[in-house]
């Protein structure tokens, strides 16, 4: 594993990220009693810069309406996460990818709203202004760029008092996107663009995604 000398979007960095995830051995959770989602950490091209594709979640929605997400939802019966990941691409924002465009699998994040999410790597050879949301699960698209993931204050811990974990979240611009999200981002960035070996299923949610 070897961290990325620049951030621009090109085939060089596809196959360091390609190679990084690779060596990275991702951990599967057991289900349980949980209900299995997948997430699309999907990377693009911004103004040159490779980027992460982060929703905020329509206001219509039942759960966690108008928070900051990946592009994800449950995975189907008979269907597997990596099929579940690019059916929800489509499905929220109107990109259609072929297995192809996947570089591999992070960790299954446990959440306290009952699921495990697994999240699906993937190279969407697309720019942001080819993108477009479905207005009943999405409210916009935004472009989470390398520079702005390797900002060098986040992540965030925080401690509350309902857990003995440490609540991760990450900086945005001039806002705060907080785990399961965040823990997601957080172990893209040191996995995919650093090359370290990171863990981050020990890192809580805030109050508000427990519901």
């Amino acid at each position: 594993m070897q961290p990325l000398d620049h951030f621009q979007y090109e085939p060089e960095n596809r196959k360091q990220i390609q190679q990084n995830i690779s060596c990275f051995e991702d951990y599967r959770q057991d289900l349980k009693d949980k209900r299995h989602a997948a997430v699309a950490v999907t990377l693009m091209d911004h103004e040159g810069e490779a980027s992460v594709i982060v929703t905020r979640r329509s206001p219509r929605l039942k759960e966690h309406s108008g928070q900051w997400a990946l592009p994800g939802g449950r995975v189907d019966v008979g269907e597997t996460a990596t099929e579940a990941a690019l059916r929800e691409l489509q499905e929220e924002i109107n990109l259609a990818l072929s297995e192809d465009h996947i570089l591999g699998c992070l960790d299954d994040y446990v959440t306290r709203s009952g699921y495990v999410i697994t999240p699906v790597v993937v190279w969407a050879d697309v720019v942001e202004q080819a993108l477009k949301p479905n207005p009943d699960e999405v409210a916009s698209i935004h472009a989470f760029t390398f520079t702005e993931l390797a900002r060098s204050d986040s992540p965030n811990l925080e401690r509350i008092p309902q857990s003995d974990r440490e609540v991760l979240s990450m900086n945005y611009l001039d806002e705060v996107i907080y785990a399961p999200t965040a823990a997601m981002l957080y172990q893209f960035r040191e996995v995919a663009i650093r090359g370290s070996d990171t863990r981050v299923l020990h890192y809580d949610q805030p109050l508000f995604a427990w519901k």
